[in-house]
């Protein structure tokens, strides 16, 4: 079985708008996964990354969904 290379596409802090950029993607019929990241710092003990990763032959048209998503929201 052949496995896709996934990429980041997108990756915020905020569940909620991560909730939002994945529901955008489900819509336009990309598949998508969330994957975690816990990063460490010295002056914070743990500051959670959250990365909406698609395929490799979706990433251009999950850019194209989610710039669409960030320009419509600028405007209000």
């Amino acid at each position: 079985m052949e496995r896709s290379t996934r990429v980041s596409v997108f990756e915020s802090d905020k569940p909620a708008e991560i909730q939002l950029i994945k529901s955008k993607l489900d819509d336009a019929n990309i598949k998508n996964a969330v994957e975690n990241n816990y990063l460490t710092f010295t002056t914070t003990p743990t500051a959670t990354s959250l990365k909406v990763m698609v395929k490799l032959e979706d990433e251009k048209r999950a850019f194209e969904v989610i710039d669409d998503y960030l320009q419509q929201n600028e405007n209000q």
